[in-house]
């Protein structure tokens, strides 16, 4: 190549491409080796200056790690998780006019920050909304939301999963909708509107994500599912540049049946149909209608059998300990959907979905109560803003709304406090 144009353009690239896949992201202890390869493998034929840049990244992330222990690995994470005193989310209380009824939650209940007030939101089929100046002062009980389109709705339920505060002000949330298709089984899609008054009203924006046309299976043994896409968690990456959809996908196809991703350019938030793409074997090129999915954990029985083992039912996190993203998950062990355990994963590039660490069990299901499902993190600093989104090294599990139990994360050698 010499000093030809093309020969300038490859190093450019050579560059480019080694900055953004290994130094941005972080590689932990398990990519230095990896790294090294890269490194020593660089074409020496017109490559010096290339080679000499990744030498030189090269060890100026592995001294600062072997030194100082920064990069750490998700597979070395952990997490521990201990009683602590009881803790209620208001929920749908049902017309209920008691300030201390405790209502119920039908799905992970997310929340935002304006200014110095909190507000939550729980789904049994529709939404409400309580706020506060905290977790623990929720206001009971909380408030129906109104949607611009329920005169004449018969499309089925509609609960809200994940919500979004732009930076110009606008709430934008994801529902999981459940049309029915028979008197009691349905096939979920997933769909997103917007509010100027944090959620007390909503206008719908339309459905952006469903499964592939004829992939149901009807004679399904589940018990709710008889395909579609729902059950699922929303969050924007930290660069802002994207929102990142992880979905269970119940297709009658099992190799894509199991979490799926899906993401989403921000500067599409206001015209979001079409504008969602799925993951598929590598790429981001499938319609989130119709598209289809590479499951990051796929069902391990299909999801139709009476015997179906599948995780299901993600919330996620930017814990700010850890620099990684922390996903809860349901695992289901029948077709009625029993609770095995909470499992927890952990990834520092939403962009990667293959980067996801190995499901590891962090809570069974004898310890639960109520329906069981639905576990996530809720971070408790006001200060800092913290909810369902993000959290620190210490903050409370809930699981259908419920919490008996502090979820401490760990990096590796770490060990937790002792219980005061």
């Amino acid at each position: 190549m010499g000093n030809s144009r093309d020969s300038h353009e490859w190093h450019e690239d050579k560059v480019i491409h080694f900055f953004l896949n290994y130094v941005f992201p972080g590689l932990g202890l398990h990519g230095f080796s990896r790294l090294y390869r890269r490194v020593s493998n660089v074409r020496k034929k017109g490559d010096e200056t290339v080679k000499i840049l990744m030498l030189w990244s090269f060890w100026l992330m592995v001294l600062p790690t072997a030194v100082f222990g920064g990069n750490l690995s998700p597979q070395e994470f952990s997490v521990v998780v201990r009683p602590a005193a009881r803790l209620q989310l208001p929920g749908v209380a049902h017309g209920a006019t008691d300030p201390n009824a405790y209502g119920d939650v039908d799905c992970s209940s997310p929340a935002h920050w304006d200014a110095d007030t909190m507000y939550m939101f729980y789904s049994t089929g529709h939404p409400f909304r309580s706020s506060g100046r905290d977790l623990v002062n929720l206001s009971r009980p909380s408030k129906r939301v109104v949607f611009d389109n329920e005169a004449g709705w018969k499309m089925g339920g509609r609960w809200i999963e994940s919500t979004y505060k732009a930076d110009d002000g606008l709430l934008y949330m994801w529902y999981h909708n459940e049309p029915p298709l028979s008197p009691d089984r349905t096939a979920p899609r997933i769909g997103t509107m917007v509010s100027t008054d944090n959620g007390l009203t909503w206008r719908d924006l339309g459905i952006v994500l469903d499964a592939p046309a004829g992939s149901n299976k009807p004679a399904s043994a589940n018990k709710y599912f008889v395909g579609g896409n729902g059950d699922f968690a929303v969050v924007a990456d930290r660069q802002k540049e994207y929102v990142y959809f992880f979905i269970s996908t119940y297709n009658r196809d099992i190799s894509e049946q199991g979490m799926g991703v899906a993401r989403m350019s921000l500067t599409y938030l206001r015209e979001p149909k079409g504008k969602v793409l799925k993951w598929y074997r590598g790429q981001w090129d499938q319609p989130g209608i119709g598209g289809h999915v590479t499951p990051i954990f796929t069902a391990h029985i299909d999801w139709h059998r009476a015997d179906a083992d599948a995780f299901w039912g993600p919330s996620i996190h930017w814990n700010t300990y850890l620099e990684c993203w922390v996903m809860l998950l349901n695992r289901a062990k029948d077709k009625d959907w029993a609770q095995e355990g909470i499992y927890v994963t952990f990834n520092r590039n939403l962009s990667d979905p293959s980067g996801w660490t190995k499901p590891v069990k962090i809570l069974d299901a004898v310890e639960l109560e109520k329906s069981r499902w639905y576990p996530q993190v809720v971070g408790t600093s006001a200060e800092k803003h913290e909810t369902d989104k993000l959290a620190g090294k210490i903050a409370r599990l809930f699981v259908a709304g419920l919490s008996k139990w502090e979820i401490t994360f760990l990096k590796p050698g770490e060990q937790p406090a002792a219980p005061q």
